[in-house]
């Protein structure tokens, strides 16, 4: 059920059919991400900052899907009392958005595939508690059609780091 969800976003995603663009305060949508986030998970504690209100022209399902992706992603491949970082500043017209955890961290094999469609950096996680390996494409792919980038830094020992940039305004 949610796997057929994940592929028929991703089909959408790559046909590019417009989204709904709307003005979109990118720092409340992040802040609930982060609330929603702390409630469903308690044992992976996330902070949140951000200097001011920040407006991005977007699609608030779809943006508020990746910051809920992310941090799902935190949830299911890094151990509890994990701590995130979850930040919103002003980046020349636009925004970055930055994800960082203090996880166990990725390989750099692991880093050059995370956005890739059904890859999952532990091959030995099921379905059931790893997902299908589309949670980082959908992101990536939502970012793209917002005009953005996405990226990704990691070292083991070091925890992951993910780097939402979206520009005022999308293509």
């Amino acid at each position: 059920e949610h796997l057929v969800a994940d592929l028929l976003l991703l089909a959408r995603l790559d046909e590019g059919r417009p989204m709904e663009m709307r003005q979109v305060d990118l720092v409340s949508l992040c802040a609930e991400a982060v609330q929603t986030s702390t409630t469903v998970g308690p044992a992976w504690p996330v902070t949140f900052t951000a200097p001011r209100p920040i407006e991005v022209a977007g699609d608030a399902t779809s943006l508020r899907q990746v910051i809920d992706n992310l941090l799902g992603n935190v949830r299911s491949h890094t151990p509890a009392g994990t701590t995130t970082r979850v930040s919103v500043a002003p980046d020349g017209t636009g925004a970055v958005v930055v994800v960082a955890d203090d996880g166990p961290g990725m390989t750099p094999e692991q880093v050059a595939h995370v956005f890739e469609r059904f890859y999952r950096s532990d091959p030995s996680r099921s379905r059931l508690h790893g997902g299908a390996g589309l949670g980082l494409s959908i992101v990536s792919a939502i970012v793209a059609a917002h005009g953005g980038i996405v990226a990704a830094a990691s070292s083991i020992g070091h925890g992951t780091t993910f780097t939402v940039r979206l520009p005022a305004v999308p293509p």
